[in-house]
């Protein structure tokens, strides 16, 4: 028996209803897992400098340019592996203090035998502009756009080694409970455009929020900022 057409009409009512209700409903599920990375980012600082031995030294806190948490970086391969990840970085202004995150990918390969799956929180911290405005200007490789070396923990002073006076980036990783420096060399640090957008609006930009231009900033993502101002008071 045919659908009688009254029926017909509210059910197709109904569907738009309920097509736009999602529509509206879906840059705040869009941004809901960029919220939660900052959370994350947040939390993963939070453990490391709680931690008096297995830290990173005040010093190098101090006098960083920008500091950038990787939480989760998954780390997998058979024979060629590859290195994946998303995080957040911040800038230090010349009032001391941070400015709101940017959302950035980490993308990295290597060679070698190896196998198995491994996920890591990475922390680099910057010495200096130079590879903060390579990375406003487009994708970055860590070692060769931008010097690296694992990075000094605990009581070690800020720069230990000829190599770490040398080098632009300090990086750090904690896997199953450990964290240290560790070499990141060949490792691609780009700008997380569409997390930028679902958390922040289509018309910010990364120099927008660098620059604290942003007024209207969720608190999970204002927090991973408010972290950065307490370990380096």
């Amino acid at each position: 028996m045919p659908m009688p057409p009254l029926l017909t009409y509210r059910t197709a009512l109904r569907l738009t209803a309920a097509a736009c209700a999602l529509i509206a409903l879906q840059p705040t599920w869009a941004g809901t897992k960029e919220l939660g990375r900052a959370e994350r980012a947040t939390q993963v600082l939070q453990a490391i400098q709680d931690t008096p031995d297995a830290r990173i030294p005040e010093q190098l806190l101090q006098e960083a340019y920008a500091i950038a948490v990787f939480p989760e970086v998954v780390k997998a391969g058979l024979v060629f592996g590859g290195r994946h990840g998303r995080g957040l970085v911040s800038v230090r202004a010349s009032d001391g203090t941070w400015s709101n995150p940017v959302y950035m990918r980490m993308t990295g390969g290597s060679f070698g035998w190896q196998a198995g799956v491994q996920a890591a929180d990475i922390i680099l911290v910057f010495r200096s502009e130079q590879g903060v405005a390579n990375l406003v200007n487009g994708k970055f490789t860590l070692g060769a756009d931008a010097g690296v070396a694992a990075g000094p923990v605990g009581r070690q002073a800020a720069a230990s080694t000829d190599e770490g006076l040398k080098a632009e980036i300090f990086s750090y990783s904690r896997a199953r409970g450990l964290f240290a420096g560790i070499a990141l060399d060949g490792s691609a640090i780009s700008i997380d455009y569409t997390a930028n957008e679902r958390v922040y609006g289509d018309d910010v930009t990364p120099r927008m929020l660098f620059e604290n231009r942003v007024s209207q900033v969720p608190s999970q993502v204002s927090g991973f900022r408010d972290e950065l101002e307490e370990q380096t008071q």
